[in-house]
């Protein structure tokens, strides 16, 4: 299992290097192999006899964050939605996005968030789920951002990643404080120690916290607006991330803690609330777009809005149907998604008032998008899977009970109608979809290029999301019992026994369903009669503007409070920080009782050693009154080689010979630079200042000397030197403990620090072979 997740990261590795062959092979056939081969490997756990499968991984026992995957039926149907329509996206964008392109850069963002989503739905340790969920953020937001040549791509990436970050952060909170209360990292004994979550003080600001995580993540309002803004990206990666994937990562949050939160109340009143408000007002906004990927992003919204809503119910069947329909969206979305980069592929536009009547130029792409766009609008036919899950939403609001909170049972009354309206926007936006592309008048002259069908490369994605969506909707059991029901089962935490048919006689949600389409086929052909009201609801109101001002008033004070301290002097930023330190350091440790005195096990001074100090002090002070540059960078050195002459009293000759080096080359670097270094002049400074500059030299050094002597002091440990002392010949194999130290003990550090210096000594030597030309250029 750890191999599948890490498969698309190691494979990211060596995609510039077969991007370079992209002339010969497009980089993206390499690419689709992965996740076929994630897939291919998963699916395998399909069957009615699939029981959790767990797997540990050692990474940083020492703070219990481990690789800990745990596969049931809810990550089983994500890791299954990530790998499969990830392999058609791959596919797809070999035909649709042109080899001229820095391909090497899409597919490793691709492959990285692939990753990051396969480690967020199989992760059970709550620190690397949480390490996992910030990766596709960062990598999202590089997605997004790939056509960074454009504008609206840089502010749609920007606002995806401020957006979903706030959240992962708040999510974060929330994952600490449950983690602290039940003494575990692992979802699974979370769950197993609900009751300390439900009744802890801390309750509300956890549930609070997590929930503002899975509403950012999955777009619900007010924190919707990055997912328009969010089209920018190309094609492919709106099919992925923004129908199938990203968005249901905060689905799949929910999902996971329903098991501990479900029992509150609260929880059904903030995440169904929120739900079927989204879910009224993207669909409600999506009629109003005029760009395809704007009605398809709005419409995700909706559908996002309305599987939260059911999460939210908490029911047996409520639960069914939200994992019902994320199978059902992920196909007819996918699909349509696609579809609208072959039409922007195809004629050079992607606005609605532009097109028209291209189901005589492209013929087999409008027959796959009258099949998704029917099937999302929930339209009562037997072949399309749209309409199952539709019913089982309108059905799992009449069967909510009602509680005895005030506020739910209000809300459990007016669900039935509030669903019923959002459903009927999503009936006007699907019909608005397909007829203002596909039919009517063609205005052939208005787009960029003639329409044409789209090679058969480009069909075949999107044919088989429809194919999805015709085979499920005519044997919906098929996938039922071996897929649907352990999915569901694994959030309801018991068995659920649904059965999936098209015909249940004539009841409530048959006659709601009937209400949506009258109403909505009404609203179709009067669209231009009530379209005017968009000018009032939501007329100049809107959260993007919310959104721009609070970004533009981060940048206005923080640019006020940066230009306050950053004035461009040295000894500004310097008592700055050192005041800083000095606040912090010294009243953390007052506060903690950490200042200690003990003159136990502290070697004897002798009159060299006090000769030595007093030297060093002398010579410090010396460089304040120096007036000479020469002389002051000299009298530095003395204090640098006094510190060696102590060391070398004190038997530490590698610390010495370490210093005398360093201090060697400090003086030679200075003596280098002495033609650059600005004069040395009498400075008038006012008393305040110089009262100032003596009150924080003296308190840090003060402050410095009393952590030195209580961090000798301070025994809170058994010292490790006993170890070194015991093993370091029998491991090491050598008489020096420090060099067995620097070499075996800590082999990664010296390492890394003889990288820092060879890169050094190639940055100088790059100089010293650099040469002033004739002109004077370099």
């Amino acid at each position: 299992m750890l191999f599948a997740v890490l498969l698309p990261f190691i494979a990211s590795i060596f995609i510039p290097f077969l991007a370079r062959m992209k002339n010969r092979i497009h980089t993206g056939i390499f690419v689709t192999l992965i996740p076929l081969i994630v897939f291919l490997y998963f699916i395998q756990f399909i069957g009615t006899g699939f029981q959790p499968v767990t797997r540990s991984y050692t990474w940083i026992p020492s703070l219990n964050m481990n690789m800990n995957f745990y596969l049931d039926g809810l990550s089983l149907l994500f890791v299954l939605l990530i790998s499969g329509i990830g392999t058609l996206v791959a596919f797809y964008s070999i035909y649709y996005l042109h080899k001229s392109e820095q391909l090497g850069n899409f597919y490793v963002y691709f492959l990285i968030f692939m990753g990051s989503m396969l480690g967020v739905v199989l992760s059970d340790n709550v620190f690397v789920l949480y390490s996992f969920w910030e990766f596709t953020s960062l990598s999202s937001f590089l997605l997004i951002g790939y056509w960074n040549h454009r504008r609206g791509s840089r502010y749609g990436s920007l606002k995806s990643l401020l957006i979903t970050v706030f959240g992962g952060l708040s999510m974060l909170g929330s994952l600490v404080f449950m983690s602290v209360i039940t003494n575990t990292t692992s979802i699974q004994q979370m769950i197993a120690q609900k009751s300390i979550i439900l009744n802890h003080e801390f309750f509300p600001l956890i549930l609070g916290l997590l929930l503002l995580g899975a509403f950012t993540k999955s777009a619900q309002f007010p924190f919707h607006i990055w997912l328009p803004d969010a089209m920018e990206a190309p094609t492919p990666v709106s099919a992925y991330l923004h129908s199938a994937t990203m968005v249901k990562a905060g689905i799949y949050l929910v999902a996971r803690y329903i098991p501990i939160f479900a029992e509150s109340e609260w929880f059904f009143v903030v995440v169904s609330g929120f739900g079927i408000i989204t879910l009224m007002w993207a669909s409600y906004m999506a009629v109003r777009q005029t760009d395809l990927k704007g009605i398809l992003a709005f419409s995700t919204i909706s559908q996002l809005g309305m599987i939260m809503a059911m999460l939210g119910f908490g029911t047996k069947a409520a639960i069914f149907g939200a994992v019902f329909h994320i199978l059902n969206h992920a196909t007819f979305k996918g699909s349509l998604f696609m579809v609208a980069g072959i039409v922007d592929h195809e004629t050079g536009s992607r606005d609605i008032r532009k097109l028209g009547g291209l189901m005589t130029f492209m013929p087999i792409t409008a027959t796959l998008a009258v099949l998704a766009t029917f099937s999302m609008a929930g339209f009562p036919l037997p072949f399309l899977n749209g309409f199952y899950s539709k019913e089982m939403f309108f059905g799992a609001t009449l069967e909510f009970e009602a509680t005895s909170n005030a506020l739910a049972a209000y809300l459990q009354q007016v669900l039935p109608y509030l669903a019923v309206f959002g459903s009927i926007f999503t009936f006007v936006y699907s019909m608005y979809f397909f007829f203002g592309t596909f039919r009517g008048k063609a205005n052939v002259s208005e787009l960029p290029k003639k329409p044409h069908e789209a090679p058969i490369g480009m069909l075949i994605s999107p044919a088989i999301l429809v194919l999805g969506v015709i085979v499920i909707g005519l044997f919906p059991e098929l996938i039922n019992k071996p897929f649907i029901s352990h999915a569901a089962a694994s959030i309801y935490g018991g068995d659920v026994d649904k059965h999936i048919y098209f015909w249940h006689g004539i009841n409530l949600p048959l006659i709601m369903s009937m209400a949506v389409l009258a109403f909505g086929t009404i609203l179709v052909l009067t669209r231009t009669k009530w379209e005017p009201i968009y000018r009032f609801i939501p007329g100049p109101l809107s959260m993007n503007k919310v959104y721009d001002g609070l970004v533009k008033r981060a940048e206005t004070y923080s640019e006020k409070i940066t230009k306050g301290y950053m004035n461009g002097s040295l000894g500004r930023y310097f008592r700055l920080i050192l005041s800083a330190i000095l606040i912090v350091t010294f009243g953390f440790m007052i506060s903690t009782g950490g200042f200690t005195f003990s003159m136990e096990n502290t070697a004897e001074f002798t009159a060299i050693e006090l000769l030595v100090a007093i030297m060093m002090v002398v010579a410090a002070a010396g460089t304040i009154v120096a007036n000479n540059r020469v002389a002051a960078i000299i009298i530095l050195g003395v204090v640098g080689y006094g510190l060696s002459i102590l060391f070398v009293i004190y038997r530490a000759p590698d610390l010495a010979l370490t210093q005398l080096i360093v201090e060697t080359v400090t003086v030679a670097l200075f003596l280098m630079t002495f033609n650059h270094l600005p004069k040395l002049e009498v400075r008038q400074q006012p008393w305040s200042t110089k009262a100032l500059n003596l009150i924080i030299s003296l308190g840090f050094g003060t402050l410095m000397t009393l952590v030195a002597i209580s961090s000798h002091s301070s025994k809170w440990f058994e010292s490790i030197s006993t170890y070194f002392i015991e093993n370091s010949y029998k491991l090491g194999g050598g008489d020096n403990i420090v060099n067995v130290i620097l070499v075996d003990m800590r082999g990664l550090d010296t390492l890394f620090e003889i990288t820092v210096l060879g890169i050094a000594a190639l940055g100088i030597f790059g100089m010293i072979k650099l040469r002033k030309n004739k002109k004077g250029d370099v």
